[in-house]
């Protein structure tokens, strides 16, 4: 195989050449840029430049940075609302449970309530629940809509566990149980539009939102259709499995369902516009509690690749590749996200309006809203069709034309945004974000220095700090070593590595409570072990310990400050454990604390009382 220049390369957006996160020099092989190229519609041997050095240039816009934060240090509770636990909820946490924890949390003086991507995910295969694989980032997953909210849900309910309990009796474990919830709401929801069809159809607000949806509401709803018409003749969700005709979006056979199958689109439709609405009242009610913020949503950075938005508009996304992650210290062969990569071409040729139109739908109903890995709008590490993690590469955006398109939709809706720029970052990236307002993430456990936690004040303002996220350890679990543990037992690492990490856990411990004696935060009934090498620290995270250390966070001049409800109430399993499929329970874990709790809930409210103390609304 010839090489190819380097310069033909890196004219479409490859970047031959990158920096480790270790800081070392490390070249794609040939066989990723043949690929990589192939995947972007350009010829290895006779393709000719592209022009993307001349559509890169620094961003022009900035994101709202709202004066009721601006100088203001606020802190915000994160939960994963599929997780949430109430005496009302159909076992899964829905938008009136989200709405509830806002109230609590505002009471307690936190400022925004945040959560995992409320983004659609199939509808019609309730077993495809991760959040961070969307089948579209435009629209909502109906099954956080709160059925007893609706006009005669709560009757509807009541005669479904009349006439069916054995639907039930999964929906109160420690981990959600996704089909059986699908199958309960489902029901429910079929059940309620059944009863009110006509006043749904003849109703202004729900006439004027299908028309402000347009044909990408109109997509949707069709995607969804058709779905769940496939999976009743035991066919699958995703458009990948469908017959031939039913794949092409303009095809007179998906014309000819659309027709046969109208009040099936205006159901989907309707779920949509009870989603949203009663998204919309969560951020209400939050801000009607005194949250200056209220809802903090989160944007993933992919989509399915055989999803509703890759259907309805196949030339958007690159069906040749995936996106996921270079090798790195904690994963050896990268990580494969399987998503499907937006095309920088056609982006470009639609003035980024795809990216804008999403952005849009999620800051809408926001006070906040988080990128998930931000360094995608610079750049995402593309894996070609039939290649490993690690033989793929990265390829390049137009910064600056992505962050304007951000920034725009971030000033119609004063909406801040954060950009979760974990991992390997780009030189000069950080510096461009912070020139347009997105806040930095920083995560304690990777605050370092050497062997030492960086000290609060060295913590940019122009940021977001949290002691830790979704997909690392909660707090007990870290003190433990539990994540460690689970990794070991999952089999995506050997014994060595196990017994490596367990001992640098040891010594981070350690040294964290160093870093608390320091800030003259550690209670003095404990000083002493920072001097005994970690030999008697207790085996449990004690309470005033985890107080400690998000006193710490919280004393950063960083501008937001989350709290994880796990970390609140003291729990140790943590809500993913990347690398892992089915060896671990992924976005099922369900707190252990009803929401009913929170409130006389000793550990919640000690949290609380600190970061109102730390953080005071002005």
């Amino acid at each position: 195989m010839s090489r190819v220049p380097q310069d033909l390369a890196e004219s479409h957006g490859i970047q031959v050449e990158y920096t480790s996160e270790m800081g070392e020099p490390v070249r794609i092989s040939d066989a990723a840029v043949h690929s990589l190229l192939a995947a972007l519609g350009v010829d290895p041997d006779t393709g000719a430049k592209g022009s993307f050095a001349e559509a890169h240039h620094k961003p022009e816009r900035a994101c709202a940075l709202p004066a009721t934060v601006k100088g203001q240090r606020r802190w915000g509770v994160a939960c994963q609302l599929y997780g949430l636990r109430s005496a009302r909820n159909l076992g899964l946490g829905d938008f009136t449970d989200l709405a509830d924890l806002a109230v609590t949390a505002a009471r307690e003086g936190a400022s925004f309530v945040g959560v995992n991507p409320l983004h659609a995910l199939f509808m019609a295969d309730a077993g495809r629940f991760s959040p961070y694989s969307p089948s579209t980032r435009s629209f909502l997953n109906p099954l956080y809509i709160a059925i007893d909210r609706l006009d005669g849900g709560d009757g509807v309910v009541a005669a479904l566990r009349r006439e069916s309990p054995e639907l039930f009796d999964t929906l109160d474990g420690d981990l959600v149980d996704y089909p059986a919830v699908g199958r309960v709401k489902r029901q429910a929801l079929e059940r309620v539009f059944a009863a009110k069809r006509a006043d749904i159809e003849a109703s202004k607000a729900f006439t004027r939102f299908r028309a402000a949806g347009g044909e990408a509401l109109a997509g949707f709803a069709l995607f969804e259709a058709i779905s769940e018409a496939q999976v009743a003749d035991g066919g699958h969700a995703g458009w990948h499995n469908w017959p031939q005709e039913l794949q092409d979006r303009t095809s007179p056979a998906v014309a000819e369902f659309a027709a046969a199958h109208a009040d099936r689109l205006t159901f989907h439709a309707w779920l949509q516009f009870t989603a949203e609405a009663q998204l919309a009242a969560a951020q209400a009610t939050a801000q009607s509690a005194g949250m200056t913020i209220g809802l903090y949503l989160d944007l993933a950075v992919g989509v399915a690749p055989d999803g509703a938005e890759t259907w309805s508009d196949p030339s958007l996304t690159v069906n040749a590749a995936r996106v996921g992650s270079p090798p790195d210290m904690f994963n050896s062969q990268g990580q494969d996200w399987g998503l499907a990569p937006l095309s920088p071409k056609v982006l470009a040729e639609r003035d980024y309006r795809p990216l804008r139109a999403s952005f849009e739908a999620l800051t809408r109903h926001a006070g906040a809203v988080r990128i998930d890995h931000a360094m995608g709008l610079a750049r995402l590490w593309w894996i070609p069709q039939d290649a490993g993690s690690s033989g793929g590469g990265y390829v390049r955006y137009p910064l600056g034309a992505m962050v304007d398109a951000v920034a725009e939709a971030s000033e119609a809706n004063e909406c801040l945004v954060i950009g979760e720029d974990l991992g390997t970052v780009p030189e000069g990236f950080r510096g461009t974000m912070e020139d347009a307002n997105i806040l930095s993430y920083r995560v304690l456990y990777f605050e370092r220095q050497d062997d030492r936690f960086v000290a609060p004040q060295d913590y940019p303002e122009l940021a977001l700090a949290c002691v830790s996220t979704h997909d690392l350890a909660t707090l007990a679990g870290w003190w433990t070593g539990a994540d460690v543990q689970l990794r070991a037992e999952a089999g995506t690492q050997d014994e060595a590595a196990t017994e490596r990490d367990l001992a640098a856990r040891r010594h981070d411990r350690v040294a964290l409570l160093a870093a608390l004696a320091k800030a003259k935060l550690l209670p003095k009934d404990m000083e002493a072990l920072t001097l005994a090498g970690g030999a008697d620290l207790p085996e449990a995270l004690p309470a005033e310990i985890a107080v400690a250390v998000h006193r710490y966070v919280a004393r950063t001049p960083s501008l937001l400050l989350t709290v994880q409800l796990e970390d609140m109430v003291g729990q140790e399993r943590q809500p993913n454990l990347p690398g892992t499929t089915d060896q671990y329970p992924n976005w099922r874990i369900r707190s252990d604390v009803p929401l009913e709790g929170l409130i006389d809930h000793e550990r919640f409210r000690a949290m609380a009382r600190a970061m109102r103390e730390e953080r005071p609304n002005a």
